[in-house]
């Protein structure tokens, strides 16, 4: 059916707008995913930031809860904007406990159905239609979507480099990417008002530092700019001093929360995301927030947040997981051995190969080169190797396509969707399909 006048102007735009590109091939690969006894032919897709390596101890305690604790009166009924308030008591404990190391108050606690939502409602309350978004550049493409679609918002990759060996230190991005950036947008007569970074970063893994961290705030609070860092990665670290990864870093740096340096700024223009998808692995729970010292924005929030509101059971459900810090400590510890494990099993396969990598301190991530098994610099050969390399082995990663980076050949490979039994496989296949690209040059 090819006549679109019965639906909107935005609904013939987002009928017209793909997602992500790699959408399609996800969905037919997860029709036939690999298990080691039930289907050892079956596909590997390794490009959607699915965490499942705790999900079994998760779920014991969610079904524990269930069994034994009464449901409260409030699960039944209409709750905040904001979320219930009791949830985000207990939120503000957890991070403030295991992310910001600094005291948090539940009253700049934003909750929405997701990162998704959270991100799109912080683009319509604090830009207008045609305002720029800056992100430096590789980093997530769907956020095209999550803040055009409704807010319409444009973004702005800002390339910070071109070969990956540059971002081998830590993330790039300095006052002078920045400067450059806002002379650029401001030349095209456009208003730079917003600066969005994910730490740990998605793709690299890389982290800010407090430094980097403090220099930006200040400089877009001096300019009316709103920074805001989405934390969605950051209690998913990698131990970087595990003697099988050590050589590889140049330092050992920590993640360091924006949280401390909110109340530090005390800025009506500096912001954190955060969602439980990732880090806990219930990417289908569908839990983000928000976390602000400007009320204005809050307020804002709770008046348009009606269609995103988390379901007042998930809401109780993850209260009593988060409030048992014990149970917390546990998985958070298990899924850094586990995190790890399979981030070395990885780039052991790299190494071999070759194909270089950044050395990731966290997210679910390892952005690598294959650009030398590429027949020419392009986006048709890239597509072309991405495409043979899940036709031959089952393996599919996320294309370069859409991170906003210069480089062709460039994929994220997502190391948490499978157990490490699993993994090995994944990681034997794309070893011999890489002899057999050898072998033919």
């Amino acid at each position: 059916m090819s006549d679109l006048s019965f639906v909107s102007l935005r609904g013939n735009r987002a009928h017209n707008t793909v997602l992500r590109p790699d959408f399609e091939l996800y969905f037919e690969a997860s029709k036939n995913v690999y298990h080691a006894i039930d289907n050892p032919e079956g596909t590997f897709p390794l490009n959607v930031a699915d965490n499942k390596l705790n999900w079994d101890k998760l779920r014991e305690k969610l079904q524990f809860i269930s069994a034994t604790k009464e449901i409260p009166e409030w699960v039944s009924g209409y709750t905040s904007g904001l979320g219930h308030e009791t949830f985000r008591i207990v939120m503000a404990d957890f991070l403030s406990t295991f992310l910001a190391h600094h005291p948090l108050d539940f009253k700049n606690i934003g909750i929405a159905a997701g990162a998704t939502a959270v991100i799109e409602l912080s683009a319509l309350i604090l830009a207008d239609a045609g305002d720029v978004a800056v992100f430096p550049a590789p980093s997530y493409p769907v956020y095209s979507r999550d803040i055009n679609n409704k807010a319409g918002l444009e973004r702005y990759d800002l390339i910070t480099h071109h070969q990956i060996d540059d971002s081998n230190h830590g993330a790039i991005l300095s006052i002078e990417h920045l400067e450059m950036a806002k002379k650029d947008i401001e030349l095209q007569g456009k208003n730079f008002r917003l600066l969005i970074l994910t730490n740990p970063d998605n793709p690299t893994g890389s982290i800010y530092s407090l430094e980097q961290l403090e220099t930006i705030a200040d400089w877009c609070i001096e300019r009316n700019i709103h920074f805001i860092v989405n934390e969605i990665y950051g209690l998913v670290t990698v131990d970087t001093e595990n003697p099988s990864i050590a050589a590889d870093y140049s330092n050992h740096d920590k993640f360091f929360s924006i949280l401390p340096i909110i109340h530090k700024k005390n800025s009506p223009y500096v912001h954190q995301w955060y969602a439980l998808s990732k880090d806990l692995g219930i990417s289908g729970m569908r839990v983000g927030m928000v976390y602000s010292l400007n009320q204005i924005f809050l307020n804002a929030f709770n008046n348009l947040n009606l269609p995103h509101m988390v379901s007042n059971h998930t809401q109780w459900l993850m209260e009593n997981v988060l409030a048992d810090h014990d149970f917390m400590r546990d998985f958070l510890d298990m899924q850094q051995l586990c995190l790890t494990k399979g981030y070395i099993t990885v780039v052991n396969t790299l190494k071999k190969w070759s194909i270089p990598f950044v050395p990731s301190h966290g997210s679910l991530f390892i952005w690598a080169d294959f650009s030398k098994f590429l027949n020419e610099d392009s986006v048709v050969a890239e597509t072309f190797f991405w495409e043979k390399l899940y036709q031959n082995t089952g393996i599919l990663l996320t294309p370069g396509l859409g991170f906003g980076h210069t480089k062709r050949g460039m994929f994220r490979i997502v190391y948490t969707c499978f157990d490490q039994q699993a993994l090995e496989v994944a990681m034997k296949r794309l070893d011999c399909y890489l002899i057999t690209l050898s072998s033919r040059t």
